[in-house]
């Protein structure tokens, strides 16, 4: 607050001996080309997910899973990078007991509670 009214007092006495209208400081909101976008401000992990969004990929799962039928047609696709996964399956929407299974690399498989199908994808890590 002192540096502010020095440099103020020094600049509208400076301006005054030598006639011309002193004028308010300005500042810059923004660099010459504007404010940055998201791209251009992300830095490290956001980065790597706005990137990734562009190219059409949601390595981090940021973005809600599509919804699928769960039939033998349609199944719920599981993504993995290796060859099979662990997958839980509440079979009702008010069930307290998760069924657990496990789920290869290959045709789709069935829960063996309550008959839905899972498909194991396998994926590549963006690294």
């Amino acid at each position: 607050m002192a540096g502010r009214l020095l440099l103020r007092a020094c600049t509208t006495l400076q301006l005054a001996r030598h006639n011309v209208a002193a004028r308010p400081l300005q500042r810059a909101v923004a660099t010459v080309r504007g404010v940055p976008t998201d791209e251009e401000q992300a830095t490290g992990l956001e980065r790597r997910a706005l990137q990734g969004l562009k190219k059409g990929k949601d390595y981090y799962s940021i973005l809600k899973p599509k919804d699928y039928a769960g039939t033998q047609e349609d199944p719920h696709i599981v993504p993995c990078i290796g060859t099979k996964r662990l997958v839980g399956c509440l079979c009702e929407e008010d069930n307290t007991a998760i069924v657990w299974f496990w789920l290869h690399e290959g045709d789709a498989q069935r829960c063996p509670s309550c008959g839905s199908h899972y498909k194991l994808i396998h994926e590549e890590l963006p690294h």
